[in-house]
């Protein structure tokens, strides 16, 4: 069977968009072409009741206007891409040295990059390769100097829907070394997209280690043990427990908004993290081959478009959940480094697994 397809408007410069649907037992979600975002991803829940677990629009103007990355696929590189001071002075600027060149890049958080940039992936109508009942590829073209990276860097993702969830699939290949570091920006709400602030609903993230940030949310260069911090949850935790009780890392960030050291070895997949929510009885865990993942409290939801059916989204009414290299990789020795060499290829999955507890 083929995918369920609907249009969901058309950009300013006359791209149509599509929204397809993909189906697995109880499960469905809906994906748009415009930044591949996941608009929906409905579960079961206690006593038989789907819930939709994710905030999302009812309208492209809506994910054109807004500045909160709901849903979407992210890149050329994921996070943040912290500034550098000029040698002869001036202005720090985000920049970065690569094969003897250094590439100066658009500073759209302050005086950081974030998120591929002005018009990152997030923005852009994403081509359909494929499409079934249970699967979607997409495919992009970044260009050689877009935002103002090297080479051509060619990216497919393919989300997979099973009964037990879903997977996505990041492959890329350039033809020159680049950065690469791609991710979902997919907002969770575990007792469904309208239902409120998380703050309830717990986290667990198997780390034993985070890197810490400075004021910008750029990371300072260390690892640093959880224990003993508010960012130990290695154990279940309310999300709301310590967001906002004034520990200076989360105080930067207006509550949690970093990066976990994962266990295990990059390139095999194995449990990243898992929450859950009480009222539904839906359990997430996260599976990734990928180092790092950033949880992130949806501390700044407020001033978003109204979502899904009129809902009203504030401040914590959706957690993220980005598996990723570690931000600001490129200037830190101690991270590994996400550089993509030139013909080699970018291999990647992030699976989000449902349960009922």
């Amino acid at each position: 069977m083929t995918a369920n397809v609907k249009p969901f408007g058309t950009t300013p410069e006359g791209q149509a968009v599509e929204q397809y649907t993909l189906r697995a037992g109880a499960l469905s979600c809906d994906i748009l072409t415009y930044g591949g975002a996941l608009r929906a991803l409905r579960v079961p829940g206690r006593g038989g009741r789907i819930v939709d677990v994710l905030l999302g629009f009812d309208t492209l103007e809506d994910y054109r206007k807004q500045d909160k990355y709901l849903g979407a696929l992210v890149g050329r590189v994921a996070n943040r891409i912290g500034a550098v001071t000029p040698e002869q002075g001036g202005t720090p600027r985000p920049c970065f040295d690569l094969n003897g060149h250094s590439y100066t890049l658009a500073a759209n958080d302050g005086v950081n990059h974030l998120h591929g940039g002005l018009r990152g992936f997030d923005k852009q109508v994403w081509t359909v390769e494929d499409a079934s009942e249970s699967t979607l590829t997409l495919s992009l073209c970044s260009p050689h100097q877009e935002e103002n990276y090297p080479g051509n860097l060619e990216v497919r993702v393919t989300y997979t829907l099973t009964e037990a969830g879903l997977e996505l699939r990041y492959e890329a290949v350039c033809d020159q070394d680049t950065l690469c570091n791609l991710t979902n920006h997919a907002y969770f709400n575990l007792a469904g997209h309208g239902s409120g602030p998380v703050s309830e609903q717990t986290i667990q993230i198997f780390a034993d280690a985070y890197t810490p940030t400075d004021t910008g949310s750029i990371p300072t260069g260390e690892i640093a043990p959880v224990a003993g911090t508010p960012l130990d949850l290695r154990e279940a935790l309310p999300i709301g427990r310590y967001a906002d009780d004034g520990f200076p890392q989360l105080a930067y960030a207006g509550g949690y908004d970093h990066n976990w050291v994962l266990r295990g070895e990059t390139g095999t997949l194995r449990s990243a993290a898992r929450a859950v929510s009480k009222a539904t009885g839906i359990a997430l865990e996260v599976q990734t081959t990928l180092p790092g993942i950033q949880f992130y409290s949806g501390n700044y939801l407020d001033d978003c478009p109204a979502g899904k059916d009129g809902a009203p989204y504030a401040k914590r009414w959706g957690f993220c959940l980005e598996t990723q290299f570690f931000p600001d990789s490129i200037h830190h020795e101690t991270f590994q480094p996400c550089i993509l060499r030139a013909g080699e290829k970018w291999d990647h999955r992030t699976v989000f697994q449902f349960s009922i507890v």
